[in-house]
């Protein structure tokens, strides 16, 4: 009955994204989807009547604010936390997938090898991992474990990674020449990464020079027309 309530209240398809946008953050994500749409939809509703009791022109920027607020926090909220987290799966990827790599070497196999790498690994890539780990012992294969992981990364280049060890599980290729051609493409993303932001260095150098020091150089050159000119 309270979900025939929820769906009268939220679209269907609204829940679902919220949903899989909760899951992107992570298993240390503790947002409950009902939750977050609940207090979007009372805040929104407190910032337009407010807005009208408050400001001579309520009718017409009510609606306005409520819109922003209502997308700008979904941004805020997720969006914006989603992509940080993929950048920095992203960079713990590099050394996790190493290690997992040389763990495989040693002869192990692929359960064996995860397992004992997120034992010696804590971040958060291998907190994913682990709860991946956890699923198989309540009863979950392999491939289906890795799958739902991919629910819960936000990196197009670490999801790959994953569905190229799950199809070497399945058709028997090598895991450790897919996991070392997977760590170079990683690696090089990262320098592109890196690149790009020394790139854009001038681009932002140039914006602090015109917000802060053309107009302070202004301000001395005419600062002595400006003191001769309140003097007489």
């Amino acid at each position: 009955m309270k979900q025939n309530l929820i769906l009268k209240i939220y679209r269907e398809k609204t829940v679902k994204k919220i949903n899989q946008k909760i899951k992107l953050l992570g298993v240390y994500c503790k947002y409950n989807t009902i939750d977050l749409l609940n207090i979007r939809l009372l805040i929104s509703i407190f910032i337009f009547f407010l807005t009208i009791v408050v400001s001579k022109y309520g009718f017409f920027l009510a609606p306005l604010y409520t819109v922003i607020f209502y997308y700008l926090s979904e941004y805020l909220v997720l969006d914006y936390k989603i992509k940080r987290r993929g950048k920095k799966l992203e960079k713990e990827a590099l050394f996790f997938f190493e290690v997992l790599a040389l763990t495989l070497e040693s002869g192990r196999n692929l359960k064996g090898a995860l397992d004992l790498t997120c034992s010696n690994i804590d971040n958060e890539i291998s907190a994913e991992f682990q709860k991946t780990l956890d699923e198989i012992k309540l009863g979950k294969s392999l491939t289906e474990s890795l799958e739902d992981m991919k629910q819960r990364i936000p990196s197009e280049t670490i999801n790959n990674t994953i569905l190229n060890i799950t199809q070497s599980t399945i058709f028997g290729n090598s895991i450790i020449d897919s996991l070392y051609n997977q760590i170079d493409y990683l690696r090089e993303k990262q320098l592109l990464d890196i690149r790009a932001q020394i790139a854009k260095l001038p681009t932002k150098i140039s914006a602090i020079s015109v917000i802060f020091f053309v107009p302070l150089v202004l301000l001395l050159i005419l600062a002595p027309v400006l003191i001769n000119f309140i003097n007489s």
